[in-house]
């Protein structure tokens, strides 16, 4: 395990062992929530994507911008980052990712599976009732206290939740299996 600069981003990575094929996806974001367009894409352009995480079969790795100074740099990361990674593709919510994405760094990837069992499932409630464990997460599925603590400067904690959620939906992804996203309109 270790925290590995990379210019302005941080870099975790650990090596674990699971059984998926394939890999996980999870980000963190800054911004506001555009509602006017809700059900597209511009739903999320004002977001800044500030952590990616990924887990596969052998590894986590999390990547940090270390302040607003590091947002320019992990989105340029990420577009190599996207490229080096196995597919298929698994998000929670597939259009928030792909959209943020789109809009933020200029790249449209489409998942091929989506952990949520329904539109607006609560990570929480299916982490609750698949009975699976906290993993150490500081903020106890709480996305905004993350971001708080982002903005605050304690990527430490930022980076334990990202952790967190990256192995929780592992094994929801294990567990129960996912479901065929929803197509993601795509508008400009």
């Amino acid at each position: 395990m270790s925290n590995l600069p990379i210019s302005a981003v941080l870099r975790h990575e650990e090596d674990i062992i699971s059984n998926i094929n394939g890999t996980v996806i999870d980000i963190e974001t800054i911004g506001d929530f555009d509602k006017r367009f809700k059900g597209d894409s511009r739903e999320y352009k004002n977001h800044k994507q500030v952590i990616l995480g990924c887990v596969n079969t052998d590894k986590i790795c999390i990547y940090c911008a270390s302040g607003v100074q590091g947002i320019n740099d992990l989105q340029e990361l990420t577009k190599n980052i996207l490229n080096g990674l196995k597919r298929p593709f698994y998000a929670f919510n597939c259009s928030f990712e792909s959209s943020v994405w789109f809009h933020h760094i200029g790249v449209r990837i489409d998942f091929d599976g989506e952990l949520q069992r329904f539109r607006f499932e609560r990570k929480k409630d299916a982490v609750t009732s698949l009975r699976i464990p906290n993993y150490n997460d500081p903020f106890y599925d709480d996305g905004f206290k993350c971001i708080e603590a982002w903005n605050c400067g304690n990527t430490n904690h930022a980076i334990a939740h990202n952790r967190a959620y990256l192995l929780k939906e592992r094994d929801i992804l294990i567990k129960r299996g996912y479901r065929t996203p929803e197509q993601c309109s795509f508008m400009t």
